[in-house]
């Protein structure tokens, strides 16, 4: 990893590493019913909910029919599991560290207009200047284009950029472009607690 003493920039993806399902409020059946969300790759339909090119009720409509479930069983799993969504303990504190420090913290990630408007209430996500979010920009990572709406939208420096993910097709899409990258992986706390010793000492 190049070294950290030229970074100014830290953008931070949001499913998995920024906010996740919070594991009190999860059943099995739940997280089994959503399953498909930790695929690699995710399925086109889920893509294309991130992309913004389709809408809850045509999604609810899919997982219907592939579930074999009524629409009413995945409308309200939808409701659910946008309700769940809560902030990460350990990544939320080590934001506000970084934030501290100086850093330009952003957002670059593939989300849905109806999970985003439900994050940006969360109070950590005003310690972000900005964001670039898959709905809104109808690119998802690893496509180029979102990437470079990112570098182009905040005006940054690849080389002073560093891009946390927990999908390793997003980090390599990142790195051609120059960006440094940080795989984010589980036990969270182990990465929170990495990413401190790289920034912050």
């Amino acid at each position: 990893m190049p070294s950290m003493k030229a970074l100014k920039n830290i953008v931070f993806d949001l499913g998995g590493v920024v906010v996740a399902r919070d594991r009190h409020k999860v059943s099995r059946e739940f997280a089994d019913f959503f399953a498909f969300v930790c695929c690699t790759p995710m399925p086109e339909f889920w893509v294309e909910y991130d992309r913004g090119t389709k809408t809850r009720a045509e999604v609810e409509q899919i997982m219907a029919d592939i579930k074999g479930c009524p629409v009413a069983r995945c409308h309200e799993a939808m409701a659910t599991a946008i309700d769940i969504q809560a902030p990460i303990a350990c990544t939320e504190q080590l934001i506000h560290e970084l934030k501290e420090r100086g850093y330009r913290l952003l957002v670059l990630s593939n989300m849905s207009s109806d999970f985003i408007e439900h994050i940006r209430r969360f109070d950590v996500y005003r310690e972000f200047e900005g964001d670039v979010v898959s709905c809104e920009v109808k690119a998802v990572k690893p496509e180029p284009e979102i990437y470079r709406c990112l570098l182009d939208r905040f005006d940054l420096n690849p080389t002073e950029t560093l891009f946390i993910d927990d999908r390793e097709a997003n980090l390599r899409a990142a790195e051609q472009f120059g960006i440094t990258t940080f795989h984010f992986t589980e036990p969270r706390e182990e990465s929170c607690e990495r990413l401190r010793e790289l920034l912050l000492q």
